[in-house]
Parts: structure tokens; sequence; C-alpha cells
């Protein structure tokens, strides 16, 4: 059966909750429409994060991503959802989204999110 879209992001227990480690991953055939013309806009995102718990499943990623598609977000706003769902699914140690978009009108984007868990005293 065929993949298709989904706003999951599914968690698997981290098999090395105990040591800190960077995981990082590069999507680069993310799409989302512009809010504006209704055109596709292209982008490589960059996914770095430290797992805690939790590692996020790569297929439920890709799916997730996906569910973009047909969506129009600005390049700020998407960016920005998106690593607030990973960090609400995954709980990690620390999480930066890169959405690097394509050339649009002769204006190339980047957008830089982070997170980090706040230590708790």
């Amino acid at each position: 059966m065929p993949s298709q879209p989904s706003k999951e992001l599914v968690v698997v227990p981290n098999p090395h909750p105990n040591t800190v480690y960077d995981v990082e991953m590069n999507c680069a055939e993310f799409t989302t429409l512009c809010p504006m013309t209704g055109q596709p806009d292209f982008a490589t995102l960059t996914i770095h994060y430290q797992p805690k718990d939790h590692i996020v499943e790569l297929k439920s990623l890709k799916q997730y991503l996906w569910s973009f598609r047909d969506e129009g977000h600005f390049h700020e706003d998407v960016t920005n959802l998106i690593l607030n769902d990973f960090v609400s699914a995954a709980k990690p140690r620390f999480a930066k989204i890169t959405g690097d978009f394509w050339v649009r009108g002769g204006i190339a984007t980047k957008v830089t999110v982070t997170y980090r868990e706040e230590a708790h005293a």
C-alpha cells in the first residue's frame, strides 16, 4: 500500500538515552506553497538534534514533511511549525531546523530556528 502524508511524528525509544549525541537529517525535497501566489516553494531542510528519551522514526518524518506539500506557508512560519512539532513529539535535549529555500523572484531565504531544553535545578 502506498504511503500517505501524515501530521503524526512517530517516536521510538532511544537505545542510548544516557549518551549525548547529535543526529543530523537533510531533507532535500521539501515543498510547500507560497500563501500569496499558490506557487510551490522548494527547500532543503536540515534537522539537527540531540535525542533524549526518544528518536524520531524516519518514515514518519518523511510523511510528516510531505504533509506540507499542498499547504500555504511563509518560510518563517513553516520552519517554526516543524520545529515546534518536532520538539513536541521527540522532547530532545536540543533541536535546530534550517530551511534553505530556493531562489524565488531573485531572493533566496534561509530560516534557522533553535530549541534548547532548559536545565532544571
